[in-house]
């Protein structure tokens, strides 16, 4: 997720490292400025982001009582804090908004990658949202998800047999998670895995928020032979709450180019990185 990097970025009028224009924002854009900055600092103002906005104070503590209904931060006097945690996993609604030009391009680059004729395993997460529609036009690829946002775009697609992993809908994220998810993949083997992650880091490998979807991701990597982690730039060096393997267990790192330093641990792990 691209976040402003400090308070010297709310002081200069800056949003996700850009010159912030004066244009108004919606309620929606407000709250996501709102916890890109707690991710970044842990805290923020009223008066600091009525003034980054330009909306009142009052305007400000309704957005934050908002967000503190749905147990994304904790309103103190002036303010408020965050109540993230390794565990703690964005709503879809505001991960589906952010970075997503950059999504769109590793959705692209993912798709370039995969071949004719391969059998291939679609993550659940917004970026496989966005590899999903790359394929869109593709020919005679199977296809097997637990992503029913990405089962929905290529479901007509006739060059592309589609395949779902059953099990139960996890609320709001539209993913297939549990036992009958798992067993899908113990009778079929598959050329590609295409992993959505919520971190890559240097020693604790590949991690995911959510243990039930995790359970599912592990069984994919044990049922594919080619593993493909897609993930724009600010997952890497996080690590979230459940492991799903180690860096030595990939193949191949897509992401863009919002981290360069960063990149350098993963390429001393023989890992191939792919700039989309």
């Amino acid at each position: 997720m691209n976040v402003v990097q400090d308070t010297r970025d709310v002081e200069y009028g800056r949003i996700n490292g850009a010159p912030y224009s004066g244009m108004k924002l919606s309620g929606g854009e407000r709250r996501a400025t709102i916890m890109r900055i707690l991710e970044a600092t842990g805290r923020v103002a009223v008066a600091e982001l009525s003034k980054l906005t330009k909306v009142s104070d009052m305007t400000i503590r309704r957005d934050l009582e908002a967000l503190e209904h749905e147990g994304l931060l904790k309103r103190t006097r002036g303010g408020a804090v965050s109540v993230t945690s390794l565990s703690y996993e964005p709503p879809y609604i505001l991960r589906k908004g952010t970075n997503a030009e950059a999504k769109a391009r590793i959705g692209r680059q993912v798709a370039s990658l995969l071949r004719e004729g391969e059998t291939v395993i679609l993550d659940v997460g917004t970026t496989a949202v966005e590899v999903a529609r790359a394929l869109k036009g593709r020919q005679n690829l199977t296809v097997l998800t637990s992503n029913l946002w990405a089962a929905a775009i290529l479901a007509d697609e006739p060059g592309i047999v589609l395949i779902l992993t059953g099990g139960q809908a996890r609320n709001r994220e539209r993913s297939l998670i549990g036992n009958l998810a798992t067993r899908a993949f113990d009778e079929m083997v598959f050329d590609v895995f295409v992993m959505g992650v919520a971190g890559i880091h240097q020693d604790y490998g590949i991690t995911d928020y959510n243990v039930d979807e995790a359970q599912v991701k592990r069984a994919a990597i044990a049922a594919s032979q080619r593993r493909i982690v897609i993930a724009d730039s600010s997952k890497l060096g996080k690590a979230a709450f459940a492991k799903l393997c180690d860096l030595d267990q990939i193949d191949v790192i897509v992401t863009d180019d919002g981290a360069p330093d960063t990149l350098s641990a993963f390429v001393a792990a023989d890992v191939e990185i792919v700039i989309a």
